[in-house]
Order: structure tokens, then sequence, then C-alpha cells
């Protein structure tokens, strides 16, 4: 089994969970036997060939043509050089930026024929529109032409048995080379416009996800919630989807608590932006912090809130009680969390939500949205309403006042994400491509 894997986010460089979500189920699916062509939106032409496990740890590019390879070799054969420095060369990172060229214009428009292949009248407005919208736009649409047409170039060159994109930022490209090569194509929905958003969002991506969905002979829903979206707003056909719960990659051992405070510390860990909630978690902090001051909230991550909610915790005099970190990266991710007591994830609207899986990991209480797709598939946390402040507040007022409540809540929780593991979802994933290999 051969799979083009396009993807937006793979470790070492992560932005989101959906760089944990796809090293997860590579990995997983490696164990199997499953054989990855993997694509990342780099600024040079390279693919990662994926056969062993270990292969996802240790991504070696293979370029596409010798020129590509020549502008690199130095590099290549700098033996202090490392893994990782080496592909931020190659132009890996957590915000790949733009590198169109005036000929790459001009090959966009030689594969922009694949997006014209369909004889069917509403297939060919979908492929129409999706074109338009990212041959006419710029910023990060803009990369996302650029990534179609690397894409386009590698199918050419590798063999593989069917397309596996994940969300939209991949689909173009996947439906290029399910139109080149006639393969079937995966869509891998991991959140919609209308997570990220909290509202209408950007009709642009909107068009492009319908696109995708649309046209995918297979769906892969993170979970039962995200798959009511997309029926519901996009009018997927039933029959294509495959809800398949993203799970977690659980570390042999995360060690003990390394404390940085002497006071309890309450976590909120994602992008600050309206989809995560992160106003009701500063409403939480006010009301907390009045009844129980010997307490610290963090904020980890960034977004386009951020300065607003630095504003408004000044405004409500939290000073040192609560802190913002900005981004972190992995291993500061895993100091904080090891340092860390209880967390809340107070999302809107979240179509998983890999964070609450890495804190019970860190034997941490963990406060969930209902609003969350992870909490079809967690028992030992507790779930709230995004909204609901005042509940959220009693139960860590709760907590706090009982350590010993606090530290059994932690540990069932742990105990519990130590079941939730990339396999079983993995075997999910190798039934869908089974499926489509044997329908065509």
């Amino acid at each position: 089994m051969k799979v083009l894997f396009l993807t937006w986010e793979f470790p070492p460089f992560i932005s989101g969970g959906l760089a944990m979500a796809c090293y997860g189920m590579v990995k997983s699916l490696l164990k199997k036997g499953v054989e990855f062509t993997l694509v990342l939106p780099t600024s040079a032409d390279v693919y990662f060939h994926l056969v062993k496990p270990e292969d996802a740890d240790q991504l070696t590019p293979i370029f596409i043509d010798d020129k590509t390879k020549s502008e690199f070799e130095y590099s290549l054969n700098n033996s202090n050089i490392s893994n990782i420095e080496f592909l931020k060369l190659l132009g890996v990172s957590e915000t790949p930026e733009t590198y169109l060229s005036s000929s790459d214009f001009v090959e966009f428009m030689s594969i922009e024929r694949y997006f014209e292949v369909s004889n069917e009248i509403n297939t060919k407005n979908i492929l129409k529109e999706i074109k338009e919208n990212i041959l006419s736009s710029s910023g990060l649409f803009k990369k996302v032409r650029e990534f179609s047409i690397k894409v386009s170039k590698i199918a050419k060159l590798v063999d593989f048995d069917c397309i596996h994109a994940h969300d939209w930022l991949c689909y173009p490209a996947g439906i290029v080379a399910a139109n080149m090569s006639g393969k079937p194509l995966i869509c891998h929905i991991h959140a919609t416009e209308f997570d990220r958003s909290g509202g209408t969002g950007d009709e642009r991506i909107h068009k492009i996800e319908y696109a995708g969905l649309s046209l995918a002979d297979r769906v892969i829903s993170v979970s039962n919630y995200t798959a009511n979206i997309i029926v519901n707003r996009y009018r997927v056909d039933t029959s294509k989807i495959r809800v398949v719960h993203n799970a977690f990659h659980l570390k042999t051992d995360n060690g003990e608590k390394k404390r940085i405070f002497k006071d309890p510390v309450i976590l909120f860990l994602g992008r600050i932006t309206l989809q995560k909630g992160p106003e009701y978690f500063l409403e939480v902090a006010k009301r907390v912090i009045e009844t129980y001051p010997l307490v610290r909230f963090i904020m980890v991550g960034t977004g386009d809130l951020a300065k607003r909610l630095i504003q408004k915790s000044a405004e409500y005099k939290l000073l040192t009680r609560f802190l913002f970190t900005g981004f972190m990266n992995r291993e500061e991710v895993e100091a904080i969390l090891s340092a860390s007591d209880i967390m809340i994830l107070p999302s809107v609207s979240e179509p998983f939500g890999i964070a609450p899986l890495e804190a019970m990991s860190f034997g941490i209480a963990t406060i969930i949205s209902k609003q969350s797709g992870v909490s079809e598939v967690v028992n030992n946390v507790y779930k709230v309403n995004f909204w609901d402040v005042e509940e959220m507040s009693n139960i860590i007022l709760d907590l706090l006042s009982n350590p010993e409540k606090m530290r059994e809540m932690g540990q069932k929780a742990r105990q519990e994400v130590e079941k939730i593991q990339w396999d079983k979802s993995a075997d999910l994933i190798l039934k869908c491509y089974k499926e489509l290999l044997c329908s065509t």
C-alpha cells in the first residue's frame, strides 16, 4: 500500500494539532506496512519517502531534479548541520513563506486543466471556483497554489495507490493529483472554516472545503461533531464519510512534575482565537483569583485576540497571577505541561482537540467544552458548556480546595489516555485505504 500524503504540518515543525495528528497516524500506519510519499509546503522541490517507522522521525528529502539537489549539496554533505537546520534550509517551517516565481505561474497554467476535466456541470463549476480562488488570491491562497504545483510534479514521478490530503490547504493539490493519476482521493477534515472563524468565515475557504469534500472518494472526519457539520453545512454524502477519532502518541515516560511556581498552575494551551474560547479562560481566571488568589493562570499560544486579552487582564489587575507566554516550541510546551495542575479547553467549536489528551498524559486534571470532538472519546475529564464560566470556576475552586481529588482526577486521566493510542485509529484509516482499492 503506497500513499501520497499531503499535509501542511509535520514534526519537528508544529504550529497546531494537525502536525501531531499526522505524525501519530503515519507512524502507526508505517508499522502496518503502509509506505508514504510525504509532501510538505517546502520552498525546495522535495518530498519524503517513508517506509519504516523511524523515517517519520528523521525526514530525509528526495529531490525532484538534479539541479535542485545541487543547490543544497554543500549543506547536504556538511556533517555539522543538524537535520532540523537542513529542513529549515529546504523551507520547512510552522508558517511556510511564499516563493512563487513567474515561471511557476506558467507552471500553474499548465496544470489548471486538471480543474476542468469533468463533464458533469456541477463538478465543472466546483473545479472552476477552486481554480479561480487560488489563482486570483494572494497570501495563504498563493501558497496553496504553489503547493498544488509541487504536488503535480511529484505525482508524475512517484508510484502511489491513493491520495490522502489534510484540510483545505491541501485539497486543491489532492484534486490535481487525483485527476492526473486517476487514483482515489481521501480528504481528511480536521477543522472547518465554521470552527476556525466562529461564524461565516472566508467564503473562498468555504468553496475550497466544499470542493474537496464533494469530489473526494472518501472523507475522514476527526469526530461525529465535525461529521455533522460537514453534512449539514456542505451536504456531503454520508455514505463516503468515515469517522476516525484522533489519538495521542504517548511518550514512554513523562517524568515527575517539575514545578515553576509553588502555587497551583492552571493552563490554556492553543491558538488565542475566537474558536478556542480564550476570553472564557480569562473570565474564569478573574473569578477564581478573587476567591483563591494563590494560583497562577498561564496562557500559551498566539493569535489575533492576544493583544485584546493582554489589555483586558491589565484592566482586571490580575498582574502576575495571569501570564502570557506567546508561542512555545515542543520542548517548552512539555515543560509547561509538567508544571501544570489543571487545564481548560473552553473551545466554542472544536472538531477534536489534541491538547486535552496531552494534558491528560501529564496527569493534569482537565476541563473541556461539550462542544469538542474529544469529549466523544474521554470520560475522566470535566465536560462543561464553553460559555459556562461559573461552572468552570466552581470546578477549579473545588479542585484547589481538595488537592488529593485533583491528583486522583489527573491520575485517572493519564490511565485513560494511555489507551487512546493511534494503532486503533490507524486500523480504521487502513480499512478506508483498502475499501478504495477494492472499489477501483
